[in-house]
């Protein structure tokens, strides 16, 4: 498998918009198209880029209040689609699943919910569903996917997009899906502490 890999499309679903601009900005100046959802997808049409609606590619609308948006087998079968795997390229092409090469995620804020006293309701919420699976699904495939699990890693990316454009290498891939796997491991254990906690009420 070639080692060093081109970004060409970016999946983008942030909560946090804070620190993004910069992002977009490098990679619409290497001609990565970008997809997205909601609020993300219209803050980055917002600064003059064009984004297509995951909606548009999985032919379904945002349901269940937003509970459903990215969890789609044309999503994440661009996400884990294994490039250099004959099989995959060839249900990829038959089911027309685009590669996704970018998976940019800045997942609901949990614990600042809990932490901020807010209702039950409204802290089962914030559990972070087709973010984390998003995560986890682009780290899995580092072999061709770039993950970037949280806004902390932005800085990460523009060094790459700086010094090698819109190209990573394995070992780059390889540290992100590690960053990322600590990202979920994070987020999933905060979410046990909390359930935890809450039994005992």
């Amino acid at each position: 498998m070639a080692e060093t890999k081109k970004i060409k499309t970016a999946l983008i679903s942030v909560y946090h918009k804070d620190g993004l601009t910069e992002v977009l900005q490098k990679l619409s100046a290497e001609n990565v198209k970008f997809l997205s959802t909601g609020g993300t997808q219209q803050f980055i049409e917002s600064l003059g880029y064009a984004c297509r609606k995951v909606e548009e590619l999985t032919t379904y609308p945002s349901i269940l209040g937003g509970r459903v948006k990215t969890l789609h087998p044309k999503v994440f079968g661009g996400i884990l689609g294994r490039r250099e795997n004959e099989g995959d390229r060839q249900q990829m092409q038959q089911y027309e699943i685009p590669d996704i090469d970018l998976v940019i995620v800045d997942l609901y804020p949990f614990e600042q919910t809990v932490e901020s006293g807010a209702s039950e309701t409204d802290i089962i919420e914030k559990i972070d569903i087709g973010g984390i699976s998003l995560i986890r699904a682009a780290a899995k495939n580092f072999n061709d996917v770039v993950i970037i699990p949280s806004k902390d890693e932005y800085g990460y990316l523009l060094n790459v997009l700086n010094e090698q454009g819109a190209n990573t290498t394995l070992q780059q891939r390889r540290e992100l899906a590690t960053h990322a796997f600590g990202v979920s491991s994070h987020y999933d254990t905060a979410i046990r502490h909390w359930f935890e906690s809450s039994n005992k009420k």
